[in-house]
């Protein structure tokens, strides 16, 4: 989905959505109602209206369908970013509790330097699809290096030490589950299908109706206010991590 759409304002993005929506749903009316007329009026009447719920149903099926791949990729990346919150979090908790002092400072200053480089950096990326992952984040290889070379004194600063380079760990594997999850998308081949579904679905309804301009009118409306809404939820949640880009900072730099 193009970053222009997603960078709309949710109302403005709505009315592009249903605009389009409408302006396409007009223009078959328009076409299908201009070549009704004369000899071609028997051949559209003859268009079984049999026809429309199988066209409905696969329509709705193909919206399921790419609708599952949504809230599934939307579900695995609140999952993400909660992991990575929850394990920056454990390391300054543990730090705090079992080295107090310049180890904590430095490594609380390397925790906040990589989630300010993240919303600064790596999100914007993420929400253009650019992020990668051919480099790791200075600020986590620093902090793990720091945290492997600490000598602990007692058991308990061992079981820290263990501890804190474990959610450092989780840390590096959930940013890399999240830049993975901010590639997936709905492609346009699955927007084509929709797309195509749902004109043949419009054309089908005007041609049954085509000997009743008002009726025809209506259940177009009716039927392309159906398509539109679909639209619009998958150009609104496409974005999967966009929404929950403070979760991190918000939990790990208070």
């Amino acid at each position: 989905m193009s970053d222009w759409l997603h960078n709309l304002p949710i109302v403005w993005m709505a009315l592009l959505v249903f605009g389009l929506t409408a302006l396409a749903t007009a223009a078959i009316y328009l076409v299908v109602m201009a070549l009704s007329g004369g000899d071609r009026a028997h051949s559209f009447k003859a268009v079984s209206p049999g026809m429309l719920p199988p066209l409905a149903v696969l329509f709705a099926l193909f919206v399921v369908f790419a609708a599952s791949q949504v809230w599934t990729d939307n579900e695995k990346a609140g999952s993400v970013v909660d992991r990575e919150a929850t394990a920056l979090r454990s390391v300054v908790i543990l730090a705090r509790a079992a080295f107090p002092g310049e180890f904590e400072t430095r490594l609380r200053g390397l925790i906040r330097s990589y989630v300010g480089d993240a919303v600064a950096q790596e999100w914007p990326m993420m929400a253009q699809g650019t992020a990668t992952l051919n480099v790791i984040p200075y600020s986590l290889a620093e902090a793990l290096q720091l945290t492997l070379a600490l000598t602990p004194s007692s058991q308990g600063q061992k079981i820290a030490q263990h501890e804190i380079t474990t959610a450092l760990e989780n840390a590096l594997d959930a940013r890399r589950q999240r830049i993975i999850i901010s590639h997936s998308e709905v492609n346009w081949v699955k927007w084509s299908c929709l797309c195509l579904l749902a004109a043949c679905s419009l054309i089908a309804i005007a041609m049954v109706h085509s000997d009743n301009p008002l009726a025809s009118a209506i259940t177009l409306g009716l039927f392309g206010i159906g398509v539109a809404r679909p639209c619009y939820w998958f150009s609104l949640t496409t974005d999967h991590l966009q929404g929950n880009s403070r979760s991190v900072p918000t939990r790990c730099c208070k």
